[in-house]
């Protein structure tokens, strides 16, 4: 495999799972809606330092600890625990806050840094892709060229985070401009609920070992 084969490969197969709705699309969306373009560009940030990281450990040899069914079964678990306090916190706070003081919500007080390397380090659906999904693209790359060609497969996937966590942090303070206080709550618990989904769905499979819902 040559290094556009590699890309194009990386492009299409992490497409999908980039740019899907998920936990940290629906915070970066709930931030964004106050921050704009900034705090998508900070979720971005900290969402690479977590997934930089856990690829690189993968790339090292973790990869063989995807294997054992306990593993799974503590990130689903742990995971989708900590997605539902988080949906529960922020229904709490959206209903609690006033929509001209937006330092008393909870999601919108936070650092949006710092929520990108939460919402990332605490999805039990991006850890579990990349021990599945993503483990192929790291051998693939490591038989290319060792670690460079991790770091390149890299590079080839996370520039589609940037875009689009940055590009909906900036519309969902547009839409923010437009649909007003009382729009603004709906949103904000509507999101809220999404997260309690997405932390229950994931304690289940993992509990009864569902493959897909």
């Amino acid at each position: 495999m040559d290094a556009l084969s590699l890309i194009v490969t990386v492009v299409v197969v992490t497409a999908s799972g980039a740019l899907a709705p998920g936990p940290l699309f629906f915070a970066a969306v709930a931030h964004g809606a106050k921050s704009g373009a900034r705090g998508g560009l900070l979720f971005s940030v900290g969402h690479t330092i977590v997934e930089f990281s856990l690829v690189m450990l993968l790339a090292l040899g973790l990869h063989n600890v995807a294997k054992d069914p306990t593993v799974n079964l503590v990130i689903g678990v742990t995971g989708g625990t900590a997605l539902l306090v988080f949906g529960v916190l922020q229904i709490r706070e959206t209903l609690a806050s006033k929509f001209n003081q937006p330092g008393k919500g909870w999601i919108i007080s936070k650092d949006p840094l710092r929520l990108g390397l939460l919402f990332t380090g605490l999805n039990p659906y991006f850890i579990l892709w990349w021990l599945s999904v993503g483990v192929k693209l790291i051998l693939d790359s490591l038989a290319f060229a060792y670690l460079a060609g991790v770091v390149l497969m890299y590079v080839a996937h996370v520039w589609m985070d940037y875009a689009w966590l940055t590009g909906v942090a900036y519309l969902a303070k547009k839409g923010t401009n437009i649909v007003g206080s009382k729009g603004y709550r709906i949103l904000m618990i509507a999101f809220a609920l999404v997260l309690i989904y997405f932390g229950s769905m994931a304690i289940f499979k993992s509990l009864f070992d569902v493959e897909s819902i």
